[in-house]
């Protein structure tokens, strides 16, 4: 599993150093998966996304490693909840751009049990 999550880590990273955002080069330091989690998700989700956390707790957050949860919700869904908020979790919109919420996606997939 762990190899699985390193080689799906690897393949985003290229795939966003080789693409752009809205017409915008993407450039060098564009921001890891692994960053963009831990700076913006883990606090609430915990870093292995099992929102095991007192924050996750308090605010009822979602545990995104939940195989029943990942099998039913969209990739669409998740990139929506990230950009625009849901229940006690801020909007991203501003803080994010499209890209790094679309590597949030796919970190997201990767920390399913």
């Amino acid at each position: 599993m762990k190899h699985a999550c390193l080689i799906l880590f690897l393949m985003t990273a290229a795939v966003a150093l080789a693409s752009s955002t809205q017409g915008r080069p993407v450039t060098a330091s564009a921001r890891s998966a692994t960053q963009l989690y831990s700076q913006n998700c883990s606090s609430c989700h915990g870093r292995d996304g099992r929102a095991r956390t007192s924050k996750a707790r308090r605010n009822h957050a979602r545990n995104l490693s939940d195989s029943e949860w990942q099998e039913r919700v969209s990739d669409e869904r998740i990139f929506n909840a990230i950009m625009n908020g849901k229940g006690k979790m801020p909007a991203y919109s501003k803080k994010l751009s499209q890209q790094e919420i679309d590597t949030l996606v796919t970190f997201v997939r990767g920390l399913r049990k």
